[in-house]
């Protein structure tokens, strides 16, 4: 068979490897900590080319997890909930105390949900002649009482030909009460050199506007800088923006929602959110070596602003889906 699918220890991590046998094209897996996208690596130039900034080890990880979030699952919010606090249905909710790992303030309790460190379980794997597969789930069980819900969180991998990867989530609401929810994923993606020097380019024309907290005023500004292709250069960014709703959202040749390339080498990464993930956040780290493009259903603070909130009902599903392609030239 082209593809294949097998288990990895390195660094004291233990992940799985979804590989492309004719191009050498692999991508790993880490479920114990938020089903995870640990590694993309392609053939470029000779050499196996690594498109994920990722935890080199156990050690880093479990060092740095809760403050960089390099690459798990958000859910059942992601980025910001202004005060850690939220109402839903006549009731005032609370992320003040006991998540797990989180030091002392306001921004760490309510930060990109209560997944990312979490071990989700293996169900289902197999590979063929076009595609290596991975299915991984989580029950959240009532674990925080800013969440007092129950739901199961279900992620499927899926490496394709040419250099595609699916990631694909479903929520199944377990509890007999109506939920609040938001889903999005926090990748940072390399391209090789600096960002400064890549060029970018996503279907928007709006973002917003945030407080100095990161949170959302409740203002929507015009903003058409990358509409076409443009260089990044220095700019800061830590920004959400609102997708145009007629972007074209499958990968099979047509537009992107959003595309980053490295002039320097060729090498691109487009991406191709469904209808699920209205909003795209960027953020371009210290150092600029990689940027964070993340996929959200729901814009930051969703649970209070209700900016794509959504309310899932009693044993009903939600499914969100991005497609990334990689390609050089």
């Amino acid at each position: 068979m082209r593809f294949s699918i097998s288990p990895l220890s390195d660094g004291g991590l233990s992940l799985w490897v979804l590989k492309d046998e004719k191009t050498g094209a692999e991508v790993s897996v880490l479920p114990g900590y938020g089903a995870l996208l640990h590694s993309f690596r392609i053939p470029l130039e000779g050499e196996s080319f690594e498109l994920i900034d990722h935890y080199k080890d156990l050690s880093e990880l479990q060092k740095e997890l809760a403050t960089s979030f390099k690459g798990p699952k958000l859910s059942p919010f992601p980025c910001r909930i202004a005060d850690g606090r939220y109402q839903f249905a006549g009731k005032e909710y609370s992320f003040l105390n006991g998540l797990a790992g989180d030091g002392p303030g306001v921004a760490r309790t309510a930060l990109h949900g209560l997944l990312y460190n979490k071990s989700f379980t293996v169900t289902g794997k197999g590979a063929g002649s076009h595609w290596a597969g991975l299915t991984l789930e989580y029950a959240y069980r009532n674990e925080h009482p800013g969440y007092p819900h129950e739901y199961l969180c279900i992620v499927d991998y899926v490496l394709q030909e040419d250099w595609l990867l699916t990631v694909r989530t479903t929520v199944h609401n377990l509890g007999q009460t109506e939920i609040p929810l938001a889903d999005g994923w926090h990748p940072y993606f390399r391209l090789g050199g600096s960002v400064n020097d890549w060029v970018m380019q996503f279907n928007a024309d709006t973002v917003l506007e945030f407080s100095d907290q990161l949170i959302p005023t409740g203002t929507l500004l015009p903003y058409s800088v990358f509409r076409t292709p443009c260089l990044i250069g220095d700019l800061q960014l830590d920004n959400s923006f609102v997708l145009e709703p007629d972007w074209q959202r499958e990968s099979d040749g047509k537009v992107a929602a959003c595309k980053i390339r490295n002039p320097a080498n060729g090498l691109s990464i487009s991406f191709f959110p469904d209808s699920s993930y209205p909003y795209l956040q960027i953020y371009i780290p210290p150092g600029r070596q990689s940027m964070a493009v993340e996929n959200l259903s729901g814009a930051p603070d969703c649970f209070n602003n209700e900016m794509g909130l959504l309310r899932l009902k009693a044993g009903s599903s939600q499914t969100f889906t991005v497609n990334y392609k990689v390609s050089v030239g």
